[in-house]
């Protein structure tokens, strides 16, 4: 691939809370249509990584560009305006879905297309409708989210989220709130973006979806990436003793699960 189809780069990122170094010396990229896997264990920095390149953190140092526009350069911002159009470019899925109780379906989805993008009822709610009979919830449009299935929820999240025609989606652990019947739903949904070719960063616990799904992937723990590479070589041949006592670890407690 060449430069130009760089959807994402991260250099050098770093992250503080207070004397807590949260992630230290992050950098990776993403091209157009890959797939990016993160594993690692809960409190390696995966989550806080999501929300500093969706803005939703500040970060304390580094570089990050979306679309080759640049966001944050050595620790320094974009103006306003600019940061704001740079993220249209980025869609954020959440573990815990984050839709709007007081919302119909339709409403959730459709609310954020006129208020961020301007367009008219009758052209958000034709998206809307098109998204949800891709996730097959096209009867649920006028129901409120406390009748639907965490499953259900997390596809209307999913919806939301690539209503607003995000050129890269991250999914923050998105199936860690749901039951494990409805865990498959969820990944099916997503295998079904990746055959699209959509550009995803997935945080995610589940090894052999990250392994089947991903281009690339990344194993962070302590604020730092200690290996990232294709799948297959970083979850079924790692080359760090570290990659691999976690993957015995959580390999021993998902045989241990199933029994």
């Amino acid at each position: 691939m060449t430069t130009t189809d760089e959807i994402l780069s991260v250099t050098a990122l770093r992250k503080e809370f207070g004397e807590l170094s949260v992630l230290k010396d992050i950098s990776f990229s993403v091209h157009r249509g890959e797939v990016l896997g993160i594993i690692g264990p809960s409190g390696s920095g995966k989550s806080t990584l999501l929300r500093c390149v969706c803005q939703l953190e500040r970060v304390s140092g580094g570089s990050v560009s979306v679309c080759g526009r640049s966001m944050v350069k050595d620790g320094v911002y974009a103006p306003k305006a600019e940061l704001r159009s740079i993220a249209l470019n980025v869609g954020l899925v959440f573990q815990n879905f984050n839709l709007f109780p007081h919302f119909s379906v339709l409403r959730n989805i459709t609310e954020a297309q006129r208020a961020v993008l301007g367009k008219s009822r009758a052209e958000s709610e034709a998206v809307a409708m098109e998204l949800l009979a891709k996730m097959g919830l096209e009867s649920k449009a006028f129901a409120y989210p406390c009748q639907l299935s965490g499953g259900q929820q997390q596809r209307v999240s999913i919806a939301r989220a690539l209503a607003l025609r995000p050129e890269v989606l991250f999914f923050d652990e998105p199936t860690s709130a749901l039951d494990p019947e409805l865990t498959g739903e969820i990944l099916s949904v997503i295998r079904g973006l990746a055959e699209e070719n959509m550009t995803m960063v997935v945080v995610t616990h589940e090894m052999a979806f990250a392994r089947d799904i991903s281009d690339k992937v990344l194993f962070m723990d302590g604020g730092v990436i200690v290996e990232q590479g294709a799948p297959h070589d970083v979850i079924d041949n790692p080359r760090e003793e570290r990659t691999r006592a976690f993957l015995h670890r959580f390999n021993t407690a998902a045989a241990g699960a199933t029994k």
